[in-house]
């Protein structure tokens, strides 16, 4: 029997031959080098390898595709400006390894559906583009003219143009972001959703609100001079480890650190740097001076307990909030006191899981510093009251005058290595009108200014089978979104699907009616155009925009850049009728950077800037103290804690990644730091919990989520006793993305509650 949507989508349930050992209370040092060149002597061409790591996030160098903490303005280090998991990416992404026509004629899409993610992802770069017939069972390869017109075809019979999706992944350039906004513009629709709306969206949704900008307000720079930083549901040592060089800068120029997190991280209780021989003999350096074990989502409680001690404190000192700032720079102070005074500190304590002793040693490093930076990622962005948990930290911030100053400051830490650079150049459903207005008067065409679908929406629409046509650069989409059943079958709903990308993933076999697979170069491959070998340039996490310019050969000659690919795309489906030049822009990416500058504020001189072998600083009005909102300041905002109510039985589930993951691409089998090796299918509980149910290491239970009296079910994972507070559990994404509910998801953001979802553990007998 052929397998449904929802069995190609899934992740095998067996199991390989889980391995416990301590978690480990250090990180990087002599073991990240050692897994590090054991994945790139395992999957790429050793010459290749050291090339890139000559070239890798250094100036005039190429941008790792993984993740988007910055580089130094200044020196970068000769030993390597780069990570374990950036090697892994290297790896992922240079494998040498192709798979063309004779792989797909060997292998079904069926039988590739029944591999695990890391089986999929090893099998190779693809070399060809590759084309799934209506009801085959196997890819077939096309020519790049035949899936143009394949594509164009689609598009072009549908009843209106808000029958296509376009998703976007952030490892997309500015210039092939910006290209395909446009030319999804041009056609006619907004339903532009992205990877910012699984992760980041409720970051820049409270951002906007408060501070008048949806990024970050700090430098590397910053970081350096805090006296304190606070990493807030973040895990840095896996998901952005050369941020513990920073947090280690830190901390040598006398700042403090507080981690919050419901797990204990390895990477922020020390950190060995593994470009410093010193410290790779002598041991490492302890980050953070208090660890904070917060029960899922009891940020908001927390926040509030210690918000409550600092009025308390004002009240009787008048020296503990920075009056000068809130009155000359902040709007809605009397409004947020007034509401703060109705809260019990008791029972936002309890709310928070933080005993009073710990509580107290972090109220006395808040107390006692005035240059306080916030970080933090997915720990507070993944639940339905998201933006609420950011706006909060942010009226901390605000009361000591911690935004807009030197060593102070927000900085959401980005995934993807350009997901911020892709929003900047127009990779929005909710485009602001004055950006669609630049769109018009260069292009000449209107663009709609009725918002389209978010990914939540973009899954509904082709599940009701009012949107026909999926479109994917870059990205594994299937795997990333919440709800894996509802949107598998939302996906075979469609007529035809398309994905744009380097490797095999398992949303090339999760299709429509038919399906295309167009195989793009890598950030690390030279892109050879008429005009010469292509620059590009991306956005980190800290507002710089920097050029990116590969140096290896091409794997395939039948690969295109993404630039291409959408010039390709746009040209024959608006055939005729466009009036754009699509073509010019795939010869010489300078004309793209031309027309961003017109369109994009803050890319002034574009080309020339980009030449700086830094890159430049894009406008940020939080950190010079000019706020964009509708006020015209700061704005505090009021704040409910969330009402959880767990019944008898139920814990309250967060998904993470291992450190051998990035996003949805697995590296391996191996959760080094964890102490978890040669598995994926575990659920970590806290032991009390277990003993409550009667559960023991290794025992075999099937997950169930509760939202709404809808049950939803993942089988066969295996128990993991671990430090993690009372009536929570933890599991990996994307295993246990079936377990949350698609209409699961936080106010005004519309992110994924993936980081609170209600379960109950049922073990399995013999």
């Amino acid at each position: 029997m052929p397998k449904t949507p929802f069995e190609k989508a899934s992740t095998p349930e067996t199991f390989t031959d889980l391995s416990i050992k301590a978690p480990s209370e250090n990180s990087a040092g002599m073991e990240a080098l050692k897994s590090a060149v054991g994945q790139v002597s395992k999957y790429m061409n050793l010459t290749d390898a050291l090339k890139l790591s000559l070239k890798i996030n250094q100036k005039g160098g190429f941008d790792c595709p993984g993740c988007a903490w910055p580089d130094p303005d200044d020196e970068r280090s000769v030993l390597g400006e780069y990570c374990e998991n950036g090697m892994k990416a290297m790896a992922e992404e240079a494998q040498n390894k192709t798979i063309k026509t004779d792989f797909f004629a060997k292998h079904a899409v069926d039988e590739l559906a029944g591999l695990s993610d890391f089986e999929i992802g090893k099998s190779g770069r693809l070399a060809e583009p590759m084309y799934l017939a209506k009801d085959a069972t196997h890819y077939q390869p096309i020519s790049w003219d035949g899936a143009f017109a394949k594509i164009a075809e689609h598009l072009n019979a549908l009843g209106h143009s808000d029958e296509a999706v376009f998703y976007t992944s952030g490892r997309t350039t500015n210039e092939a972001a910006f290209l395909y906004q446009l030319f999804v513009r041009e056609f006619g629709t907004s339903n532009l959703p992205d990877c910012s709306n699984m992760c980041h969206e409720a970051s820049g949704s409270a951002l906007t609100e408060t501070l008048g900008i949806g990024k970050g307000s700090v430098t590397l720079d910053d970081l350096y001079k805090a006296e304190l930083v606070m990493v807030v549901g973040q895990n840095p040592g896996t998901n952005h480890p050369r941020m513990l060089t920073a947090l280690e800068k830190c901390k040598k120029n006398g700042g403090k650190i507080i981690a919050i997190n419901p797990l204990p991280e390895a990477g922020l209780i020390k950190f060995t740097n593994p470009q410093n021989p010193i410290k790779l003999l002598k041991g490492g350096t302890k980050i953070a001076d208090v660890f904070v074990p917060i029960t899922i989502n009891g940020d908001v409680a927390f926040v509030k307990a210690l918000l409550i001690k600092l009025l308390e404190k004002e009240m009787v000192d008048g020296n503990v909030f920075d009056k000068e700032f809130i009155e000359t720079f902040t709007y809605g102070y009397e409004a947020f006191i007034t509401d703060l005074k109705t809260y019990d500190f008791d029972e936002c304590l309890k709310a928070s899981g933080i005993s009073l002793e710990l509580f107290n040693q972090v109220l006395d490093m808040v107390l006692n510093n005035q240059k306080i930076i916030i970080c933090w990622a997915m720990g507070l962005t993944q639940h339905q009251n998201a933006v609420d948990n950011i706006r909060e930290f942010v009226n901390l911030l605000l009361l000591k005058g911690s935004i807009g100053k030197e060593g102070a400051g927000t900085c959401p830490v980005r995934g993807h290595s350009n997901v911020q650079g892709d929003r900047t150049v127009g990779i929005w459903e909710a485009a602001p009108q004055a950006f669609l207005d630049k769109i018009e008067a260069k292009y000449g065409f209107k663009p709609r200014h009725k918002h389209g679908y978010s990914v939540i929406d973009a899954i509904k629409a082709m599940y009701e089978q009012k949107a026909k046509v999926f479109f994917g650069l870059g990205g594994n989409f299937i795997s990333a979104v919440p709800d894996t059943k509802y949107a598998a079958e939302a996906l075979s709903n469609c007529n035809l699907t398309v994905q744009v990308s380097t490797k095999l993933n398992r949303s090339h076999l999760v299709t429509g009616k038919e399906a295309l697979i167009l195989p793009c170069l890598g950030r690390s491959e030279k892109d050879y155009q008429k005009s010469g070998i292509q620059v590009q340039s991306v956005e980190n996490s800290m507002g710089v925009v920097s050029s990116t310019k590969g140096i290896l050969e091409p794997c395939s000659e039948k690969l295109l850049s993404e630039v291409a690919v959408v010039c390709g795309i746009a040209n024959e489906t608006l055939k005729g009728r466009s009036k754009i030049n699509w073509l010019q822009y795939k010869d010489d990416y300078n004309l793209v950077r031309d027309d961003i500058e017109e369109v994009v504020a803050g890319f002034e001189s574009y080309n020339q800037r980009l030449q700086q072998p830094s890159g430049f600083y894009l406008p940020n009005g939080a950190r010079i103290r000019k706020f964009n909102t509708t006020s015209g300041k700061a704005n505090f905002s009021i704040n409910k804690m969330p009402d959880w109510k767990l019944k008898k039985d139920e814990l309250i589930m967060m998904t993470i990644r291992s450190h051998d993951q990035f996003n949805t691409t697995i590296y391996g089998l191996n959760d080094r730091y964890r102490g978890i090796f040669n598995e994926r299918r575990v659920v970590l509980m806290n032991r009390e919990d277990m003993k409550e149910r009667n559960l023991e290491e290794r025992q075999v239970v099937n997950l169930k989520s509760h939202y709404k009296s809808v049950v939803r079910t993942a089988n066969n994972f295996k128990v993991v006793g671990y430090d993690i507070p009372k009536n929570c559990c933890a599991t990996y994404f994307p295993e246990t993305n079936v377990l949350v509910p698609l209409d699961s998801f936080a106010h005004t953001a519309k992110t994924p509650a993936s980081k609170s979802v209600v379960v109950t553990i049922e073990a399995l007998t013999d």
